[in-house]
């Protein structure tokens, strides 16, 4: 639901490598020398020096500086879109689970609770010639129950239900209003292409999508059985642009007041009176609360007009194929390739599908996440790498609290607000404390269709079965062996999956330099968003109220719009430039992630002593090549511009150049002069936390 999608880190690919010789050529003469550290991963120390470009000056375009020959000898596998360090950990993770699977379906009992039933669930997927053999028969029942929404009381049960498209959708989320309770929203449904811009956008790359799509579209009906699919798809494609025409842009879904709504039956019944809301509600289990968030309300009234003026049959055929699309992977090849060809390689220019046992360790991921992940904790998560974060959380808390303390733009009464929230954040380190119970779950072997329909309501009624109780905040919204982390503002707690603690992000061998720069500013980043454009307007304990004095919100938001104009200029691919507005929050995170990691790190020599020179580099330059480093990425062009049409982050590369401009370490730790393509103005360079 889009309400729930408040800031995460998505780490778009990095992995790690230098030469010493390169980087010394720029570093600030010393006659220190000092033993690197042993048994570490990436070189001697913690970076692979072999992944810098010597031609390039650091402060004419660092990120290059620091990964420019790897880019130069890294190609992205054909089943990706994207290389980097991130790419280096999912694969990795995917071999772990597969062991896991393979484990499952020799001794599942050895393996531990759910082990049947998501070994049945995988190798249900991976029976091809069996889902070859169904052909197209296990849609049957599901179209079966949209033929019989034949009118538009019985089509908006069918909205409600789970497992098929509506133009609006409804959920829970902890409310805003009371963190410790939960609350429903309502808010605009998906497009079958994806963000809206794909609709809307001119140009000739955005016609041959639009052009792309359609074909795809009457394939997927012709393959489903479905007559006239021609002029279906026509409808269908026509409908979804009206929608995208009324949706609301990323950016205008950024903004929480506008977005959060609270409204009873009588202001909902006047903002879209076209949808049956009690019908809506009831449906989906949510008959019993009086107010409900009403997301996206603009949209939402558009919608209700567009729901209107469209023929019941053409709701069918659209949540027939938005079904059959959805499905894809558990039926035939056919159906399978026709996806892949359309969202793989025409959206993304992924040249070559994934293999199906990767595809299958995906599936079962997304299905019963954390009864693998319970089992991955238990081989792969070392307990050193628990005791060392705590290290690196603490003196990030102690260094976000002096930088809060110490910034010249916050009045007083704000900042003793702002330190009450830092001292609530929870982190969450590895693994939850408890894991989810999958007994319940049906999991029925050679039913793949039925097994991913089944799924999805065994996971809306265990939310359902939270309504009325106390907001549970032991639950996770990553399982452990996710490359990721993420800040969650209603709960004010940042949550570090044990699959990212590994390097090029952390490495308990690794010397504190590196980790402080990749693992730390990451740290700092999801710290970062309690106190960005969006989290700031969170309190202590969750609750959506403002918590500033006038005097300081303007302040911030002075701020935080030269930041955002500084990546509006940003242009990553011709015609198509970074959204300053849309990756504001994401961009806050960085900022101040790598200002306060790097203030935690000299924290850290207080206590261990200064650091010394280790393979010609400086401490502080050792951080800021392992932070550019853990950002090493490439992408492909159609990764890179679905990114840019919806994704909060900024590109990989702007994630370094871009943050590293405005801080002033590391203009000394590189010797970074005016005249150097990055260099900023003291005056210019943006200080936020």
């Amino acid at each position: 639901m889009p309400f729930n999608h408040f800031s995460r880190l998505s780490l778009g690919a990095a992995t790690l490598a230098l030469s010493a010789s390169a980087l010394a050529q720029t570093a600030p003469p010393t006659t220190t020398r000092s033993t690197a550290p042993t048994g570490t991963r990436y070189g001697t120390f913690g970076i692979d020096l072999t992944a810098a470009d010597k031609a390039v000056k650091p402060g004419d375009d660092f990120w290059t500086y620091a990964n420019g020959s790897w880019n130069k000898r890294t190609e992205i596998a054909a089943d990706r879109t994207s290389a980097g360090g991130s790419v280096i950990l999912a694969d990795q993770a995917e071999q772990q689970v597969r062991t896991i699977l393979d484990d499952a379906a020799r001794d599942p009992a050895a393996v531990g609770p759910g082990a049947r039933q998501f070994g049945d669930l995988y190798a249900s997927f991976m029976d091809e010639a069996a889902i070859e053999r169904a052909g197209a028969t296990p849609l049957k029942p599901y179209f079966a129950k949209i033929d019989a929404a034949n009118d538009k009381q019985k089509l908006q049960s069918l909205f409600s239900t789970v497992g098929y498209a509506a133009p609006v959708e409804v959920g829970q989320l902890p409310d805003p209003a009371d963190p410790k309770r939960y609350a429903v929203a309502a808010g605009q449904g998906s497009l079958g292409m994806g963000g809206r811009d794909y609709y809307l956008e001119q140009g000739p790359k955005y016609d041959a999508f639009r052009t792309a799509y359609r074909a795809y579209v009457e394939k997927m009906l012709t393959l489903s059985g479905i007559a006239d699919a021609s002029a279906k798809a026509d409808r269908i494609v026509a409908l979804e642009t009206a929608m995208a025409k009324v949706q609301w842009s990323p950016v205008q879904s950024r903004d929480l007041k506008a977005m959060l709504k609270p409204m009873d039956a009588a202001g909902r019944k006047a903002l879209a009176p076209e949808f049956d809301w009690p019908l809506l509600l009831s449906t989906a289990g949510y008959g019993n609360f009086p107010i409900v968030y009403m997301t996206n309300s603009t949209a939402l009234t558009e919608l209700g007009k567009i729901f209107a003026a469209t023929p019941v049959s053409t709701w069918q055929d659209w949540m027939k194929f938005r079904l059959a699309s959805a499905s894809a992977s558990m039926l035939p090849k056919a159906f399978d390739q026709a996806t892949f060809d359309f969202y793989g390689k025409t959206l993304a220019d992924q040249p070559q599908q994934r293999a199906r046992w990767k595809r299958g360790i995906a599936l079962v991921n997304g299905t019963m996440g954390e009864a693998v992940g319970e089992v991955y904790v238990k081989r792969h998560y070392p307990p050193e790498s628990e005791a060392k974060m705590g290290e690196l959380i603490a003196n990030l808390r102690a260094a976000y609290k002096e930088r809060i303390g110490a910034n010249g733009w916050m009045d007083q009464a704000t900042k003793t607000q702002a330190l009450a929230k830092l001292a609530a954040f929870d982190p969450r380190i590895g693994h939850p404390v408890k894991y989810i119970d999958y007994a319940s779950l049906q999991v029925v072997r050679g039913d793949p269709l039925g097994n991913g329909m089944r799924s999805g309501e065994f996971q809306h009624q265990l939310d359902l079965s939270r309504l009325g109780k106390p907001v549970d905040r032991t639950l996770w919204g990553m399982t452990p062996q996710t490359v990721n982390a993420y800040y969650d503002p209603l709960n004010n707690q940042i949550t570090f999956p044990a699959a990212i603690l590994q390097p090029p992000y952390f490495d308990p061998k690794a010397d504190a330099a590196v980790n402080y720069g990749a693992i730390g500013a990451i740290i700092g980043h999801e710290m970062g968003h309690g106190f960005d454009d969006q989290g700031s307007q969170f309190s202590a304990s969750g609750k959506f109220e403002n918590w500033w004095t006038p005097e300081a919100r303007a302040a911030f938001t002075q701020r935080t719009a030269a930041l955002s104009k500084q990546y509006d200029a940003y242009e990553p691919i011709p015609g198509v430039h970074v959204k300053g507005a849309l990756t504001l929050g994401e961009n806050i995170g960085d900022l101040g992630g790598v200002e306060t990691a790097y203030s935690a790190y000299q924290k850290y020599q207080a206590v261990h002593g200064k650091a010394p020179v280790i393979g010609g580099l400086t401490g502080d330059q050792r951080f800021f090549l392992a932070y550019a480093q853990a950002w090493q990425a490439k992408l492909r062009e159609g990764a890179a511009r679905a990114r840019l049409l919806t994704d909060p982050h900024s590109p990989p590369f702007y994630r370094v150049n871009g943050i590293v401009r405005n801080v002033d370490a590391w203009y000394t730790a590189f010797g970074v002069k005016p005249g150097d393509a990055l260099y900023l103005a003291p005056g210019d360079r943006v200080h936020i936390w």
